[in-house]
C-alpha cells in the first residue's frame, strides 16, 4: 500500500467496534477517504481515564479488563497489517490526543460509532468544541434507527412492548456486512504523528504482543487463557461457528442458567463488548442454523436476548444520563439510606457470608467473568440484603468484567434496582432459594470455596 501526502485526510477512530466484518462505520470511513481521494488513518486510544481510581475507591478498569482489550486490538492491528495499513495506538485522554493528532496531519474529518453514553457522548462534543469535523455512524444495534417500527426517542420503556412492537411489524435486522479486504491509503508516516512530542509518544509496534497476561485459572467459565477463547474477531467467529456446528443453539433454553462450564451459554458476551464480533453477524448465524436444523424455543431465545441488548441501547438513546442519576428512570421519592460501604467491601470481596454470593463474587475476581444467572444474584444481594449504592456495584462490574458493555451493565443494574423499566419494581432474588434451583448438590459452591 502506497502513502499520500494529501492533507485532509480521515482518521478512523476504533471504539468498541474491534472487528473488520459488518463495520459501517469503518466503511463508511474508507468510502469517505475514496471519494476525497486521501488517505486514511485507522487509530485505537487507550483512554487513561479509565484507569483511574473510581469514586467508589477502586480502579475503574481492572487489568484483566485491558488485557481481554488488547487481544483485540491485536487481532485488527494484524489484520490492518496483512492489508499493508496500520493501527496507530495512542494514550491519553481520547479528545486531546485525537484534536492533536488530526491538527498534526492535517485531517479534515474523524469517524467513528455512535456511542449513546454520557461519558462517551462527552469525547465527541470536546472533539466537535475544538472545531474538528466529526462523523459518527449507529452501528451496535440489530437495526437501524431508521428500521424501528417507531422514532428512537419514542422506545417503549418496557422490554416486552418493544419486543412485540419489533415482532408485529417484523423488524429484521439488515444483513452483516463482509468484512473489509482492502484499506485506502496511509498518511506518509503516521507513526511521526504520534512520536514527535507527547502526549502521543505511546505509539505501540502493531505487531506487538499484548502486555498483560490474561486471567488463568483452569475453573473459569470463560477460559480465556486458552487459544479458542482469545479476544480477537478471529477467535470470535470461530467461536460463534463451532457453536453453531456442534449442534448447541438447540440446547441454549434449557443450559443458560448453568453456573459453570463452557457450554452452558454461548458465551458470546465478552467479544461483543469489545465488538470483536457483530451482533448482526451472531443474528444471521442462528437464522441460519434455523434454516437447516429448524428453529426451537431455544434458537428464539437466543434472538430474544439480542433483542433485549438492542433494547437497553435505545433505552440509552432516548433517555441518556438519567440512566446514570441515583434514581434513574423512576419519578419516585427515593427513600433515603447511607451507602453500605462496610457492606459493599464485603461483597466485593466474596466475605458476606453467603455461600453462593461469595462464590460467584470471588469468580468475578478471579476470571473476569460469571454467568448471568450469578450476576443477577450479586446485584440483587448487593441492592436488596446489604442495603448497598447499586452505582457500587455497577462500578465494580465496570472494572471486573471482561465483557462489560456499558449499555447492558447500566441497563440491569436499573432493572435489579427497581429503577429502570420493569413494571414490577425492584426484583430481589431468594439466594437460599437460587442456590437449591441452581446448585442443588452444591458444585458451584464446593468450587469457588473448596
Amino acid at each position: 500500500m502506497t502513502s499520500l501526502e494529501a492533507p485532509f485526510g480521515v482518521v478512523y477512530w476504533f471504539r468498541n467496534d474491534l472487528r473488520l466484518h459488518d463495520n459501517p462505520a469503518l466503511q463508511h470511513a474508507i468510502a469517505l477517504a475514496e471519494q476525497q481521494h486521501t488517505w486514511l488513518l485507522p487509530v485505537y486510544v487507550q483512554d487513561t481515564a479509565l484507569q483511574l481510581t473510581s469514586p467508589w475507591g477502586f480502579v475503574r478498569t481492572s487489568d484483566h479488563r485491558l488485557a481481554w482489550t488488547a487481544m483485540a486490538v491485536h487481532d485488527v492491528s494484524h489484520q490492518l497489517a496483512a492489508m499493508g495499513s496500520q493501527l496507530l495506538q495512542i494514550t491519553g485522554d481520547p479528545s486531546e490526543v485525537l484534536g492533536e493528532l488530526m491538527t498534526r496531519l492535517s485531517a479534515s474529518t474523524l469517524v467513528c460509532e455512535e456511542i449513546a453514553a454520557p461519558y462517551e457522548q462527552a469525547h465527541i462534543q470536546a472533539l466537535k468544541k475544538r472545531k474538528l469535523k466529526v462523523q459518527t455512524v449507529w452501528q451496535s444495534t440489530l437495526m437501524a434507527p431508521e428500521q424501528l417500527p417507531f422514532e428512537p426517542q419514542d422506545v417503549p420503556n418496557e422490554f416486552s412492548a418493544f419486543r412485540r412492537a419489533v415482532e408485529r411489524h417484523g423488524c429484521t435486522p439488515a444483513p452483516a456486512l463482509p468484512a473489509i479486504t482492502r484499506l485506502t491509503a496511509l498518511p506518509v508516516n503516521p507513526s511521526d504523528a504520534s512520536t514527535s512530542r507527547p502526549p502521543l509518544a505511546s505509539s505501540q509496534d502493531p505487531l506487538k504482543e499484548p502486555f498483560i497476561e490474561p486471567l488463568n485459572d483452569p475453573r473459569s467459565a470463560f477460559p480465556w487463557s486458552q487459544a479458542a477463547f482469545h479476544g480477537g474477531e478471529a477467535t470470535a467467529l470461530a467461536h460463534l461457528a463451532q457453536y453453531c456446528s456442534r449442534g448447541l443453539p438447540h440446547s441454549y433454553k434449557t443450559t443458560r442458567n448453568g453456573l459453570y462450564g463452557s457450554d452452558y451459554s454461548t458465551k458470546w458476551s465478552p467479544w461483543l463488548a469489545t465488538g470483536a464480533l457483530s451482533a448482526r453477524r451472531a443474528w444471521a448465524a442462528i437464522q441460519d442454523y434455523e434454516s437447516q436444523q429448524g428453529a426451537t424455543d431455544s434458537t428464539y431465545w437466543i434472538r430474544f436476548e439480542l433483542l433485549w441488548r438492542d433494547h437497553f441501547r435505545w433505552l440509552h438513546f432516548k433517555y441518556g444520563e438519567r440512566m446514570y442519576w441515583q434514581r434513574g428512570l423512576s419519578d419516585a421519592l427515593l427513600q433515603p439510606h447511607a451507602h453500605n460501604a462496610r457492606g459493599f467491601e464485603r461483597w466485593r470481596t466474596g466475605q458476606t457470608g453467603h455461600a453462593l454470593i461469595d462464590a460467584g463474587m470471588r469468580e468475578l475476581t478471579a476470571t473476569g467473568y460469571t454467568s448471568n444467572r450469578l450476576r443477577q444474584n450479586l446485584a440483587s444481594f448487593l441492592i436488596h440484603d446489604l442495603r448497598g449504592d447499586w452505582r457500587a456495584g455497577a462500578a465494580w462490574f465496570e472494572s471486573q468484567l471482561i465483557d462489560f458493555d456499558v449499555y447492558n451493565n447500566q441497563g440491569n443494574w436499573l432493572y435489579l434496582s427497581g429503577r429502570g423499566t420493569d413494571p414490577r419494581g425492584s426484583r430481589r432474588f431468594n439466594p437460599d432459594k437460587q442456590a437449591h434451583d441452581y446448585d442443588a448438590d452444591g458444585s458451584y459452591r464446593k468450587l469457588w470455596l473448596g
